[in-house]
């Protein structure tokens, strides 16, 4: 099913973000983490590409095996980095093939070792570019990433938003947003969002945290802010991985329950390959059906 006829059917969505593993032996433990997630009954599984581009085979494979072998709708991703049209183009065809119907367009991170991104010969600059392309095709359900705080390579949110405004008009049909730790990050986005009218449905992402050096070079590399009351627990604990596990998860808990209170349409769960911490998350919400 396309995602945007879930959203026409459905007022709330839960889903769960995975990415395949830098070595190959560890797929068959990713599919085991996302059997455990189908037990959690998810809208989608989101499966990511590597850093700068990278295991999109592994991106292609994994996507087919949940659609086909675990029957859940995936959303796979696709990204500009390191990309011409025409190797695009065989993507979408690759994902035609596997009845992948979703797929997120971003225009995505530099390659590694590269301080910027740079457009490729034949290829994207800008997420809207790739959602007009994809859009071409007829085919597909496109979801483009949003920033509650503005992306870090934006000189501003209002320059951001016009930005998404872009994605939008290229022909997306839902957004979901990079992690936040202040809820009213999201709810001033999505009032934005309102404002401008733009009616498609925005989905919150919940980024739990589970470990300190993780969330730092996170931190470091998206720009989010971490509210005073996080940032001293998470220092209190940087040296007891256990208590910053249980609190993070705690806190996730906290954020989704006010998200889901304040009428938010979904939780998109960056869970990292980790079932446990979705399953401690989500078993203890009153989630809307």
């Amino acid at each position: 099913m396309k995602i945007k006829d879930m959203f026409n059917r459905k007022k709330f969505s839960l889903s769960f973000e995975v990415f395949p593993p830098k070595r190959e032996g560890n797929l068959e433990n990713l599919y085991t983490t996302i059997k455990e997630l189908g037990e959690l009954k998810p809208d989608f599984i989101s499966v990511t590409y590597g850093a700068g581009g990278s295991t999109r085979e592994k991106t292609i494979e994994i996507s087919s095996r949940v659609k086909n072998e675990f029957n859940m709708e995936v959303l796979a991703h696709l990204t500009c980095v390191q990309s011409t049209k025409e190797g695009i183009a065989g993507i979408l065809d690759a994902f035609k093939e596997i009845n992948v119907e979703n797929v997120l367009a971003l225009r995505g991170d530099p390659p590694e070792g590269a301080e910027k991104f740079l457009r490729t010969a034949g290829g994207f600059g800008y997420a809207n570019e790739l959602v007009e392309f994809v859009s071409m095709h007829n085919d597909f359900s496109i979801g483009v990433a949003g920033y509650p705080e503005g992306h870090i390579e934006a000189p501003s949110l209002q320059v951001d938003m016009i930005n998404l405004k872009r994605k939008v008009d290229a022909g997306a049909h839902f957004i979901i947003t990079q992690l936040f730790y202040n809820n009213d990050y999201f709810y001033r986005y999505r009032d934005t969002i309102i404002a401008m009218k733009i009616l498609q449905p925005v989905i919150p992402g919940i980024f739990p945290i589970t470990n300190y050096n993780q969330i730092k070079r996170i931190i470091s590399l998206s720009g989010v802010t971490i509210p005073s009351v996080l940032g001293d627990k998470l220092e209190k604990f940087k040296d007891k991985p256990e208590e910053i596990e249980k609190y993070g998860i705690e806190y996730a808990v906290k954020q989704a329950e006010d998200l889901v209170k304040n009428e938010a349409q979904g939780l998109h769960i960056y869970c990292m390959n980790r079932s446990q911490t979705a399953k401690q998350i989500t078993t203890v919400l009153s989630l809307p059906k």
